[in-house]
């Protein structure tokens, strides 16, 4: 038994788990992690709710042909983003179960082997909020997903993060192989589990965010309300994720995504930096606006949607609709 857990008898009986998976358009993927969860053991899942947004590939004729007890499927009409689809999941989790804890992941994500059962071992009553210990399906840690403190958060962690950049803030690789459970303030929606009173204590995501960083606002907004949040090193999730296997720094395709990327940023390097914020925003401005020479052809939309990313998050609005943000985009 490792240190800090007890018997598994002492949790599993009284923890009623269930998992939330947002999809679109990745069918393969899907068929993935599902076949990974439902192979848990029913006292280690009780349920599995798949949040479809609106995908087109066949996702929901698989998903209707379907039969496991455990299963539950919500269809959304259009995409609501990665945010809105766990706003929504989340949501239907909480009211038609009521569990213990959820544990949320995209449909690319999913559990390894084991992974649940290590943590219903471990004392979830020192928790309210844990992130699993996230890999690429080589067994390489998913930089994406490695979990951090808030580097605005004392003197000591803003000049290492100043020192050291990503490695100044975020667990070190070591943490990985650790047999303890590490603090944490931010982390990602891949093996994210979160207890009932957690999610009383943060609410629903944001949908209005529809895509990058609503987790990484989300759990810092959790932290910064008094949530206990650890990095579980123990418990696995594997992320078999293609975003930047062919990626080019600082180019986005499709061009939309400016939008979302800069302005959720902005937003958590206000809400992370408190009365720092003004000296970071002079700093990153700069930086964002030096990206447009990576968009040959489309530089000034690229600069009106970097524009419009600034004056949003500055405001403070996450009420501008998709299709808004697409017509922005395809004013070439």
């Amino acid at each position: 038994m490792q240190s800090g857990n007890v018997p598994d008898s002492q949790h599993r009986a009284a923890t009623r788990l269930v998992a939330v998976v947002v999809t679109y358009n990745r069918l393969a993927q899907l068929k993935a992690t599902l076949a990974r969860l439902l192979e848990t053991a029913p006292k280690d899942l009780q349920a599995v709710i798949v949040f479809d947004n609106a995908s087109n590939d066949g996702t929901a004729e698989w998903l209707g042909s379907l039969s496991d007890p455990r299963l539950t499927i919500e269809r959304s009409e259009t995409n609501l983003g990665g945010a809105g689809g766990f706003a929504g999941g989340m949501a239907l989790a909480r009211d038609r179960f009521d569990p213990d804890w959820m544990v949320v992941m995209d449909d690319d994500a999913r559990p390894e082997p084991g992974a649940l059962a290590a943590f219903h071992a471990r004392d979830l009553s020192q928790w309210d909020a844990l992130a699993a210990a996230v890999y690429f399906p080589d067994g390489r840690i998913c930089e994406m997903n490695r979990p951090s403190r808030n580097p605005f958060s004392n003197g000591r962690a803003f000049w290492r993060t100043l020192l050291q950049g990503r490695d100044g803030f975020h667990i070190t690789p070591e943490a990985y192989n650790s047999d303890h459970a590490l603090k944490i303030d931010v982390t990602s929606f891949v093996g994210f589990f979160i207890s009932r009173k957690g999610l009383a204590l943060a609410g629903l995501p944001d949908p209005g965010l529809f895509l990058y960083g609503d987790d990484g606002l989300y759990t810092l907004e959790l932290s910064n309300k008094g949530g206990r949040v650890a990095f579980a090193p123990d418990v696995r999730f594997e992320h078999d994720c293609q975003t930047f296997a062919n990626s080019q720094r600082g180019r986005f395709h499709p061009l939309w995504k400016v939008y979302y990327y800069h302005r959720n940023l902005l937003l958590l390097y206000r809400m992370a930096a408190g009365w720092m914020f003004l000296p970071v925003l002079l700093v990153i401005v700069p930086k964002w606006l030096l990206k447009a020479r990576f968009h040959q052809g489309e530089r000034l939309v690229f600069l009106s949607l970097i524009g419009r990313a600034i004056r949003d998050g500055l405001l403070r609005r996450t009420d501008i609709a998709h299709q808004t943000v697409l017509a922005w985009a395809d004013k070439r």
